[in-house]
């Protein structure tokens, strides 16, 4: 793990990796501190509150682009094709790559969100599970290659021990 202190003095973060990792967790505490607001690319993506309706990609794309253009801001999300909208504004980058036991122990620990029903929340299941073997920008191997194609301040944490020691909470 490299040195968190520029990441954590940046003035536009990205934060990616995959559902359950932490991202809204450590875009809120690195929100208070910097200050800048959390984006959450949820918002982005779907149309409602819940995850019934996606938002056409176009009208997602045009939203993350008028976010990235403030001066400030921590933008997270599991969608790589949204994040990579914000990442040439970005001057830093953290990728929250968890093993899929401790991303799951935490979905399941948090429930449904957002209106989510059952259903839902087992396809979100499902889909996290998936985090290794689908080849989409919204993956490992999608979240791979922007985090090493990005050449800002980066770091990638790969536990929980690891983002707490960032966050100095050890």
């Amino acid at each position: 793990m490299r040195a968190a202190g520029p990441i954590l003095n940046s003035q536009r973060i990205v934060i990616f990796g995959n559902s359950g990792s932490g991202k809204s967790t450590l875009a809120g505490r690195l929100a208070a501190r910097l200050p800048a607001p959390a984006i959450d690319l949820d918002a982005f993506h779907w149309l409602d509150e819940g995850y019934a309706q996606k938002r056409d990609a176009a009208d997602a794309r045009r939203l993350v682009a008028e976010a990235a253009a403030g001066p400030r801001w921590i933008i997270e999300g599991v969608y790589g094709w949204l994040a990579d909208v914000a990442l040439p504004r970005a001057t830093a980058l953290i990728w929250l790559d968890l093993p899929w036991s401790e991303c799951r122990a935490s979905l399941l620990s948090r429930g449904p969100r957002r209106g989510a029903d059952k259903t839902a929340f087992d396809d979100l299941l499902a889909w996290g599970e998936a985090y290794t073997t689908r080849t989409t920008s919204s993956s490992h191997e999608g979240h791979r290659r922007s985090y090493d194609a990005f050449l800002g301040e980066k770091l990638r944490l790969c536990s929980r021990r690891e983002v707490s020691d960032c966050l100095g909470e050890a």
